[in-house]
């Protein structure tokens, strides 16, 4: 069996990211997906899966090409803290 490709890589990845967000509405999980990806993957990243992902083969989940072929619509349903490091702690405590 033949290592995987850095192309292949950010594709499984990205699947794993689709398949934590499965469970949420389409809108939702699309919203998700395209927050996380743009929240912790490099440029670089970023580029190379919108590339190499809408080919035929690539293996890629509908759900996560339409995350990075489109702004999404929806609200991730992930709290703003999470989704941007920038943001990190905000909203994090449910206490008064």
């Amino acid at each position: 069996m033949s290592a995987l490709t850095s192309d292949q890589k950010l594709v499984r990845m990205a699947n794993q990211i689709t398949t934590f967000f499965r469970s949420y509405p389409d809108e939702e999980a699309v919203a998700g997906i395209h927050k996380h990806i743009v929240a912790f993957w490099t440029p670089k990243m970023r580029r190379s899966l919108e590339v190499f992902g809408p080919t035929a083969g690539s293996g890629l989940d509908p759900l996560a090409l339409k995350a990075i072929s489109e702004t999404p619509e929806g609200e991730s349903p992930v709290r703003a803290g999470t989704r941007d490091p920038a943001l990190q702690g905000a909203g994090a405590s449910d206490a008064g």
